[in-house]
Parts: C-alpha cells; structure tokens; sequence
C-alpha cells in the first residue's frame, strides 16, 4: 500500500503470522517533476512498478527464508528488461504484422494499422486471461483484488474488518490494469491515423510514443478518478473497470487480513512521519 509520503507491505509468513515492512517514499514524490502533467505519469508509473517489484521479492525472500536484495541498478535492470520483452511482444510484433497485411495482402495502410490495434489490445487480453489460469498468478490476483476491496472500504468510510471489507467491490477506478487498457486505446486510435509509414519509421514511431501516449493515459485517468460524480464518467469508465476482473480475484478472509494490516500500517507511518 503507497501513501503520500510512505508505504507499507505485509506479507504472510509460513507460520501464519503476518510480517510488515515499511519505508519512506524516494524524493522523486516531492519533486517539482511529480508534479508536470504529463511527465508525471511516466515518472510515477515507473516508480511504483519498482516498488511492486520489490515487493513480491521481498514476500518471495520470506517463504523461502532467503534475504535477496532487489534494489538500485539491479532492481532497474530487471525493469528495462521486462519493459524491453513487453514492447517486443504488444508494440513491434503488431506492427510487424501490420506491414506484412500491407505488403502481401495489399491492405492499405489505415486498414493495416487498425489490424495492428485489434491485434494488440486483444494480446493485451489474451495474456492477462491466460495467466490468471497460473495458480501463483491466481493467488496475486487474490490479493490484487483484497487491495482494492480494502481501500474502496476506507474511501467509503467503513470498518476496516475482514468481514466487513469483504462486501466491497475489487473493481477501482485508480487502478493499473485501467491505465493498460487505457494505453492500448489510445495507440489503436493514433498509430491508425498516422497512416502509411516505411517499416523502420513505423516500428520507430510506435517505440517514441508509447511515453507520449503514456503520459496522456495517466492524465486521463487522473481525471476520470476526479470525476466520478459525473454520470459521463462512470459511463465511459465501466470498460476500464470490467477489466479488473481479469487480474483481481474474490480473496479469502487471509487476503483480506493481510490487506487490511498493509493498510493500516500505511496510515499509521504516514501519521509518524
């Protein structure tokens, strides 16, 4: 759980017991650059897939008793490497396929452009879906959804009991799994625009605007999230939240329990602070 100024993680630990660990956030939350709409999107998105990361270590390092160190270089090594596999797999190879429609099925270049959109969002789909089937996948997603349930529980002013959290929805209108989507519309509508494009230049131009298009995704979901007594709102959201069921599952009263402890250790340190 990510506060303001710290955040918190709570982890089942193999005697039951839940473990906490928390820490001060880095100073690029207080800087001017957090701030620029936009830019603020890439930085923030970043930083906390940086500290999921760390996370799901540091839970991995306590079932299994070791203390491995993900952090500083490496920690952003692995990230540029699964950033790099991702736009490999969901950008560069649709619009390979793209080009080759346009080259040896005599597509035109906006048909073939909107060929490589449907093709991306539904690889986007395809492999959220594919991989809830994982039983550890599943289980993340068990607590994906706990999160949720807890803090749309807080947001509604309720008591913060397993019991009663469990009643609340896992779909969150601030979530991740929006901003993915959300990104993958927006490529569909620009790169078919752009029209025809030699193919170096094409895989060239959908690399450069993944943090523009990026950077306009975040901002959209900022406002929405600012909106939501809007009825056009909460309308044009509704795709966005029925994706959450892709990667949120029903939790158990464990999930729930450790969601709630990560939580409220969260508030507490952002008090103390």
């Amino acid at each position: 759980m990510r506060g303001r100024k710290t955040w918190a993680i709570a982890m089942r630990a193999p005697d039951g017991s839940i473990a906490t660990k928390v820490e001060q956030l880095g100073g690029i939350y207080k800087s001017r650059l957090a701030k620029i709409p936009f830019l603020r999107g890439l930085i923030l998105l970043w930083d906390s897939l940086g500290l999921g990361l760390r996370a799901l270590t540091d839970s991995a390092n306590l079932q299994t008793g070791e203390d491995e160190k993900l952090e500083g270089p490496a920690l952003y090594l692995t990230l540029g490497l699964t950033f790099l596999v991702a736009i490999c797999i969901f950008f560069l190879a649709p619009a390979g396929v793209g080009w080759l429609s346009e080259h040896f099925l005599h597509w035109n270049a906006w048909w073939s452009n909107l060929l490589e959109g449907i093709l991306r969002l539904f690889l986007l789909l395809g492999y959220m879906w594919g991989i809830g089937f994982m039983p550890d996948i599943a289980r993340v997603f068990g607590y994906h959804g706990a999160e949720h349930k807890t803090i749309n529980a807080y947001e509604a002013g309720a008591d913060l009991t397993p019991v009663v959290v469990a009643s609340y929805s896992v779909e969150h209108p601030r979530c991740g799994t929006a901003f993915l989507l959300t990104l993958m519309v927006l490529s569909l509508f620009f790169f078919t625009i752009l029209g025809p494009l030699p193919f170096a230049w094409r895989l060239v131009s959908r690399v450069v605007m993944i943090p523009i298009l990026a950077g306009i995704a975040y901002e959209y979901l900022r406002w929405t999230a600012n909106h939501l007594n809007s009825p056009i709102v909460r309308l044009i959201i509704k795709p966005n939240l029925a994706l959450q069921h892709l990667t949120t599952r029903e939790p158990d009263e464990k999930m729930l329990e450790v969601a709630i402890t990560a939580f409220l250790t969260m508030r507490k340190a952002e008090q103390e602070v």
